[in-house]
């Protein structure tokens, strides 16, 4: 009787000869439980830092998974990266569609770990909690764990809509970049106590609604580190918030040094001493488990 293949070739065997669709094993099962919202609270709990890398396609998904990288999180930052756009705001649902099974399969074809997080697009959730639960249903079929939802306020009864229909969320404050044109641009938000204390109040109201994890992107590091303290039941995400909160997260092509345009100045190239892609997430991961990255002098506000 021949040996049983594998799992990993079991699942989606690559086309006999083909030179394509090799990817990297997956993480060693002994060494990597399956991240889980238990386990991502327990990492709060503990003050491990979490972290979270963007992907968009299987290979680097896998790639990630593989180098230690806790959550993926399929942003509509892909309209900029990947198809050239100006901003999030062409993104479709759609496409995010695409990208989160693409990811998913990755994740699947070397039986990965990691936490997956689909962004909700513009357009797709602000018409009603309805529509929200019809748009997340369509990114929970196609792989994620979670979906994500930007801004405060009015989000809130949308988020516990979701949760209470099993369908875990992350939240989205500061800089919020489906609506950087109300905005007025790509900054920093939070700045002088009333900003502040809108962002606390709405941070709050997401937590009670039932987020479990939020990002806080070019919010100050100190409103940050206070705002991780007093949200015991949400890990936060930043991402040019400083080292204060529970975890971080970063555009994979920032990070490995590939873009279109200028690094902002909460992104480190950690490709430049690396010598793989491989190498150079797996220094991120140690980076922020080990409290290096960010630098609040250099990475934050």
């Amino acid at each position: 009787m021949s040996p049983s293949p594998t799992p990993t070739t079991a699942a989606h065997p690559a086309a006999p000869g083909s030179p394509y669709g090799t990817l990297p094993p997956a993480s060693p099962l002994p060494q990597r439980r399956p991240v889980s919202l238990p386990r991502l609270a327990q990492m709060r709990a503990s003050g491990e830092k979490i972290t979270m890398l963007t992907a968009y396609d299987a290979t680097l998904a896998a790639v990630a998974d593989a180098a230690g990288v806790e959550c993926l999180l399929v942003g509509d930052s892909l309209g900029m990266v990947c198809q050239g756009l100006p901003s999030t705001v062409g993104v479709t649902l759609e496409t995010m569609r695409h990208h989160t099974e693409s990811v998913a399969r990755g994740l699947h074809r070397v039986q990965g770990t990691a936490w997956l997080i689909a962004d909700l697009p513009f357009g797709s959730y602000h018409e009603s909690p309805e529509q929200a639960l019809r748009s997340a249903t369509v990114l929970m079929q196609a792989g994620a764990h979670m979906v994500k939802l930007e801004g405060g306020g009015w989000t809130a009864p949308t988020v516990r809509f979701l949760v209470e229909r099993g369908i875990p969320v992350c939240a989205h404050l500061g800089l919020t970049p489906q609506t950087v044109h109300a905005l007025g641009g790509y900054r920093v938000q939070g700045r002088g106590e009333a900003a502040a204390d809108t962002l606390r109040r709405h941070a709050l109201e997401l937590q009670d609604a039932g987020a479990a994890m939020m990002v806080l992107e070019m919010v100050p590091a100190a409103l940050s580190a206070t705002l991780t303290q007093a949200l015991a039941q949400c890990a936060t995400i930043g991402i040019g918030a400083g080292r204060g909160t529970a975890g971080q997260v970063l555009v994979m092509y920032d990070m490995l040094g590939v873009n279109l345009g200028k690094n902002p100045r909460f992104v480190r190239n950690f490709m430049q001493d690396a010598g793989s892609v491989r190498g150079a997430i797996e220094a991120y991961v140690r980076a922020v488990k080990d409290g290096s990255f960010p630098d609040d002098a250099l990475h934050a506000w």
